[in-house]
């Protein structure tokens, strides 16, 4: 909710004229009440998802698509070369950037191969988890959202969870901060900006309390991974601190969900790229400039909807 605001007065800074377009399955997504142009679409594995997509786009002449949860990016990466014959721009990593940040075993190796710390793993059939100390971490391989992640505190719990986790990944537990980092990439790959965030608190997966800081081991270590990837537009790159060393857990290849934090410390990424897309002059500043100590606390929104509205929200086209 609060980056489609962002957007919005983005386009307001800019003195420029568009529309913001939601797509989403649930006509009560609380996203449609702040978007110009919502639309329902069918689910991610439909065949008629991409169809759909392609027909909003050349419908509404959008200029640039970002993905806003994990499992867009992998769709939206295969399909990029018919989806940008619209005319649309899509700021998605490759496909093979792709493979890797939605498999939490191929991003171990990946920061291995760039010699980057991160946590010992283990899957089924690669090594034996249960001979390492614990406690252990669980999650699946291509998870999100924080969904069926577990500390475990004994095999036998191991034992448990290896059999109620879908494609499990066993990782050794890093008792420490996590910083999550929002990097922001132009439409040729360069690093733009760089945002650090200690979370203090999260919700379902999506930070609730945070605060920026500034850590230039982490930065040199996000323009690493963000060149690697050949990332385009944003990327969330999390991690861990402990004993101060970083370990290196997780690369998600869209807006992070703390990123209003990032906006209100000096970067506001919406406004870059969307200057950055229309081809408008805009002043970035050197990464790493923004403002350290800023905390953030946040709460939920509600909208209300009568029959009337729920019966508009029903439609293909609201």
């Amino acid at each position: 909710m609060e980056l489609i605001r962002a957007f919005h007065r983005a386009y307001q800074f800019l003195q420029m004229r568009g529309n913001v377009v939601a797509l989403d399955i649930d006509p009560l997504a609380p996203v449609f009440q702040l978007a110009n142009r919502s639309y329902i679409v069918p689910r991610l594995n439909s065949p008629d998802y991409i169809t759909t997509l392609i027909s909003i786009c050349e419908q509404e002449q959008v200029n640039l698509i970002f993905p806003l949860i994990d499992p867009d990016v992998p769709i939206l990466a295969r399909h990029k070369e018919v989806i940008e014959a619209t005319g649309a721009r899509l700021a998605v990593v490759p496909v093979e950037a792709a493979t890797i940040t939605g498999d939490k075993w191929l991003t171990a190796e990946f920061f291995q191969s760039l010699e980057l710390p991160t946590p010992r793993s283990w899957i089924p059939g690669y090594g034996d988890p249960s001979q390492s100390k614990y406690p252990l971490f669980i999650k699946p391989r291509d998870g999100s959202a924080g969904q069926f992640t577990f500390k475990i505190h004994n095999s036998s719990e191991l034992a448990f969870f290896l059999d109620y986790v879908p494609n499990p990944i066993v990782q050794e537990y890093v008792d420490g901060p996590e910083i999550t980092n929002d990097v922001i990439c132009d439409f040729k790959g360069e690093v733009l900006s760089v945002v650090s965030r200690r979370r203090i608190e999260a919700r379902s997966g999506e930070v609730a309390k945070g605060v920026t800081i500034y850590d230039r081991t982490i930065t040199e270590a996000c323009i690493k991974i963000a060149k690697a990837l050949s990332a385009i537009g944003p990327i969330t790159v999390q991690c861990l601190m402990k004993d101060g060393i970083l370990y290196f857990t997780e690369v998600n290849a869209r807006f992070g969900g703390g990123l209003p934090l990032g906006i209100a410390a000096g970067v506001d990424s919406p406004r870059w790229l969307l200057a950055l897309a229309a081809g408008l002059p805009i002043e970035i500043p050197p990464v790493g400039t923004y403002k350290t100590g800023l905390y953030m606390t946040r709460f939920d929104d509600s909208f209300f909807l009568t029959e009337e509205d729920y019966a508009r929200s029903s439609s293909r086209y609201l």
